[in-house]
């Protein structure tokens, strides 16, 4: 049986390859995030996706290796998570009202060789309150994710609307990974 880890613990990537009813392991990789500020959004998430495959696929080198990051890009500034509250509702008040993109990179590698890819959605804010802001931020679900907020949760409140990919907002293009895993080799359960 072909062996498929998954190199993050986001739980929602878990649940998403869940959903594909895959069996996967998961094997978070605690790499450095920083990155040169020179690269654009797509080489920044395909290069942190990499980085996080590529630890994983040392110590597994017969695995699958799925490797994924997201940020938020406003104004032509890349979101990644924020620090603390205060942070958290200074992005959403840069977001209020206004289009943003998320990117989110995936790296794939195996023994057959390795993929790379990233998907970019544009997101819609509604003009948000300060009291929606604060109360968002006090559910303590944007402390963990890119630009403050989940598309899939108590978060699709403050969503307008989506061009792209909405499975790469909550932080795995599923439809494209599935599609780059079947090239690399690895075969569905189905």
């Amino acid at each position: 049986m072909q062996n498929l880890i998954l190199a993050s613990s986001s739980p929602r990537r878990k649940e998403l390859l869940e959903n594909l009813r895959l069996t996967f392991e998961i094997s978070s990789s605690e790499v450095d995030e920083s990155f040169d500020l020179g690269l654009s959004p797509e080489e920044v998430v395909m290069e942190l996706a990499n980085r996080k495959a590529q630890v994983v696929f040392q110590k597994n080198p017969q695995a699958f290796v799925i490797g994924a990051d997201t940020i938020v890009v406003a104004n032509g500034q890349i979101l990644g998570k924020p620090t603390n509250e205060a942070d958290a509702i200074g992005m959403l008040k840069m977001l209020s009202g206004t289009k943003h993109d998320v990117y989110t990179g995936v790296s794939i590698l195996s023994e057959t060789g390795s993929t790379c890819f990233y998907e970019k959605t544009e997101v819609w804010f509604w003009e948000l309150t300060d009291q929606d802001i604060r109360a968002y931020v006090k559910s303590g679900e944007s402390l963990d994710k890119a630009g403050s907020y989940g598309i899939q949760q108590l978060g699709s409140m403050l969503v307008k609307k989506i061009n792209g990919d909405y499975f790469a907002v909550v932080g795995l293009p599923v439809a494209r990974t599935v599609r780059e895993l079947k090239k690399a080799g690895y075969q569905l359960p189905y």
